[in-house]
């Protein structure tokens, strides 16, 4: 046992007088407009029930996979479903991981080396920043989707250059320029790695897939406790590339594999997005209202997070809390997960959100700004 902790108290002292202080809650009921279940399969009866069918067809797969998939852990389900994925998504390969963080600290602790210049969008999401602190290669960062600037730094390189972005940004909600940044790593013979973690399923494969992008990007990212409404994610890759992080990944090889009914659960939502298109449509038709409401916002006018910035701690908590009061269910961002004067609340819209609740929600959001 720990003997010396003060300083661990202090910390949390702090925060919790700052307000910033988190803590593990239950969820309680309400309105959901704070979980990235876009689409709503994470409660989809029907694909619950399609994943309860395939249960009772072969219990084995909720059966504990034993070990990292180089030891015990591998099976026929979890290289068919890497097969599925790479096909759907055109790309040669993919490599299944138990979460999202996993994968990009796979990626980015293992590819770069130390003569190598990693570049880092400013609002990449913090698991890029934890596999570059696990490499020995150098850190850059670019203004947040500022092409001019990623030029800039690009020109003064010498080494080989990894440009790191997210297609769809889950704290702005804003998209990543990413046809013109895929050029731009064409230009410099840079290597371009998009997560694309909030994107896909919200506009079919992903922006990759959408533009078309497959042969300019060098490893994707795409997680499945999203719009997927299941968990894991996979890396989109070259042969060469998987092979490399099966031999050098610790992420990889250093994890014991997540059961078959995982693996399961993310070959059926493929199945099941496939099969029902129309929830993205409703979806974009519930951003439509919510952005009908004239509301000031950075996110894009088709994203499904929408972020109102409210510089002030104060008045965002009680926003926050009169929400809740109501029935509303929002997650307001506080420094220093967002930086300091760009304190938000971010609202995160879905197929299932009614016209009525957006409505109510954006009236009452109306009365603090």
């Amino acid at each position: 046992m720990l003997n010396n902790t003060s300083h661990f108290q202090e910390s949390l002292d702090k925060r919790k007088e700052q307000g910033t202080l988190r803590r593990l809650r239950i969820p309680s009921g309400g309105i959901d407009f704070y979980s990235n279940d876009y689409l709503g399969f994470a409660k989809n009866k029907y694909l619950q029930h399609l994943l309860l069918q395939k249960v009772m067809n072969n219990p084995q797969l909720l059966s504990g996979s034993t070990g990292s998939r180089l030891i015990s852990g591998n099976s026929d389900i979890a290289v068919s479903v890497e097969n599925k994925i790479a096909q759907k998504h055109q790309f040669e390969s993919a490599l299944l991981f138990p979460s999202g963080y996993n994968a990009n600290l796979a990626l980015f602790s293992t590819l770069p080396s130390r003569h190598d210049v990693v570049i880092l969008d400013e609002q990449i999401h913090r698991s890029v920043h934890d596999g570059c602190k696990l490499s020995n290669a150098k850190k850059l960062k670019f203004k947040h989707n500022d092409t001019e600037d990623l030029e800039n730094i690009l020109k003064r390189q010498e080494g080989h250059c990894y440009i790191a972005i997210e297609s769809l940004y889950s704290m702005e909600g804003d998209f990543a320029p990413i046809q013109k940044i895929a050029a731009l790593a064409d230009t410099h013979k840079a290597s371009l790695i998009v997560d694309e973690a909030h994107a896909f399923g919200v506009f079919g494969y992903g922006l990759i897939e959408k533009y078309q992008l497959q042969n300019h990007v060098s490893a994707a990212v795409v997680t499945y406790g999203k719009a997927l409404g299941a968990h894991g994610a996979a890396i989109l890759c070259s042969e060469t590339v998987k092979s490399y992080l099966i031999n050098f990944a610790s992420p990889f090889i250093y994890t014991t594999s997540a059961q078959d009914f995982q693996w399961m659960s993310i070959k059926t939502g493929y199945e099941f997005l496939d099969q029902n298109d129309e929830l993205a449509e409703k979806l974009q038709n519930n951003i439509k209202v919510f952005r009908s409401r004239n509301l000031q916002s950075p996110s894009a006018e088709t994203s499904p997070v929408q972020a109102i910035v409210i510089p002030d701690n104060q008045r965002l908590k009680t926003l926050q809390q009169t929400l809740s009061e109501e029935g509303f269910l929002t997650y307001a961002i506080y420094s220093p997960t967002v930086k300091e004067g760009s304190e938000r609340l971010r609202i995160c819209l879905h197929s299932f959100n009614t016209e009525e609740e957006i409505m109510k929600l954006t009236g009452i959001i109306k009365e603090f700004i």
